[in-house]
């Protein structure tokens, strides 16, 4: 049986709080919205987002607000770190390998596990696997968070797309989008 863990680790050598740190988190969250699917499993006729589709969507992010997006093999387990440069402060996500695989299925289980660790740790919306899809409405976008939403895609590091994939945005948002300088 998986054994999975999430934990924060605060290094000896640095004095810090953990709240600059979930400070940027949390703005990093409100931009990352869904991840694409971009992948179809041929065994359950399922599409799922890969292990590239989920790194483009989120790293860019996390870097802008100073956050290292690690993956190391650490004991036997597969661990997902955030870790603020600045501070050092991490958390981090480890999900445990079955050894007794051979290199090819370790491999794919590697892959999966970095998957869903990152998932699991930064909350991203995902399909349940078993096919049972919940529907949910897509979340409204406060004034504040749309207008860093529409700096962060004006500086070219967010996208449009991405905005209106992830939010539900009023008539007047959505006329303001057109307003953005392409760069």
């Amino acid at each position: 049986m998986e054994k999975t863990t999430t934990k924060a680790v605060k290094p000896q050598e640095v004095e810090q709080q953990p709240a600059p740190f979930y400070v940027r988190l949390h703005k990093a969250k409100q931009l990352i919205g869904k991840v694409h699917k971009n992948a179809t499993n041929p065994h359950f006729k399922k599409s799922y987002a890969d292990i590239n589709s989920i790194l483009e969507a989120v790293e860019p992010i996390l870097l802008q607000h100073d956050l290292l997006l690690l993956q190391p093999i650490d004991g036997g387990s597969v661990c997902t770190q955030l870790v603020c440069i600045y501070t050092g402060f991490s958390i981090s996500s480890c999900m445990a390998l079955d050894l007794n695989l051979d290199a090819q299925k370790q491999g794919s289980q590697i892959s999966y596990f970095r998957r869903y660790t990152i998932q699991s740790l930064l909350t991203l919306q995902a399909t349940d696997d078993d096919g049972h899809i919940a529907s949910t409405a897509k979340p409204k976008i406060d004034a504040k968070r749309f207008a860093e939403a529409v700096k962060t895609i004006a500086d070219g590091k967010f996208t449009i797309e991405k905005l209106k994939d992830s939010f539900d945005l009023t008539e007047t948002q959505e006329k303001a989008l057109l307003l953005i300088p392409v760069i």
